[in-house]
Parts: structure tokens; sequence; C-alpha cells
């Protein structure tokens, strides 16, 4: 954990390449119709909520990837550079389990600076 970077700075909305890389990673578990609708979701919601980024790791069952991760690597010095980095991308599939439609790495930065750190996201 680092304590040189004090806070973690979010942008108040998601880009379009986070919208694009979420719907390349939905296309390959629903078909591209549903895939483009989930998208179409997403940007019609404008809430944000917030979740730390432990609970997102357990909702969705992902593994932790290390801060030595090139991409975890290139998020943590973002957020010590005092970037600020796009909400993630969350969609509930129903069974109990969260999906990270967009934001992995920038998930797994937050959580090894601060595994309570409060994450933005949009959740459909």
């Amino acid at each position: 954990m680092s304590s040189s970077i004090k806070n973690l700075k979010w942008l108040n909305e998601p880009q379009d390449k986070d919208y694009a890389a979420a719907l390349s990673y939905l296309s390959l578990l629903y078909s591209e119709y549903v895939a483009g609708d989930k998208i179409s979701e997403f940007k019609r919601c404008n809430k944000i909520v917030e979740f730390r980024a432990v609970d997102i790791l357990r909702a969705s069952q992902l593994p932790l990837l290390d801060a030595s991760n090139f991409h975890v690597q290139k998020n943590r010095r973002k957020f010590k550079n005092g970037s600020s980095l796009s909400p993630i991308l969350l969609l509930r599939d129903g069974n109990g389990k969260v999906i990270v439609a967009d934001g992995y790495y920038r998930i797994c930065a937050a959580y090894s600076i601060d595994e309570d750190a409060m994450i933005p996201c949009i959740i459909v």
C-alpha cells in the first residue's frame, strides 16, 4: 500500500472507450444484440454509486491482480499523478454475481492502494 496516494480521483462519467471495452467483453458472454442492449442501459443510467474495492472483487468472484501487473501499475501511476480515472461498469448477472464489464484493472489498482477504497460505479 502506498501512503503517498491520499485521495483516488475519479471522473464523473465513463468515457466512450470504456463503453467500447465493455461491449467487447460482454460480446464474449452474450450475443452482440444483448451486449449492445447492456451498453445502452449503462449509457441511460445516470446514477453513479460507490462500492468498496474489496466488495466489488468479492461480488464478481474475480481474483485480485498483483500490483506488479502492467495494467495495474499503469493505473496506480495515474492515481499517484493525480489523474482521474473512469468509473467502473458493473452488470448484475441475475445469479448473485456481478460482472465487471469494464474497470477490472482500475479496481485492482485502487485495492492495492486501499482495499476499502470507495469506487464509483454504474451498475445495471
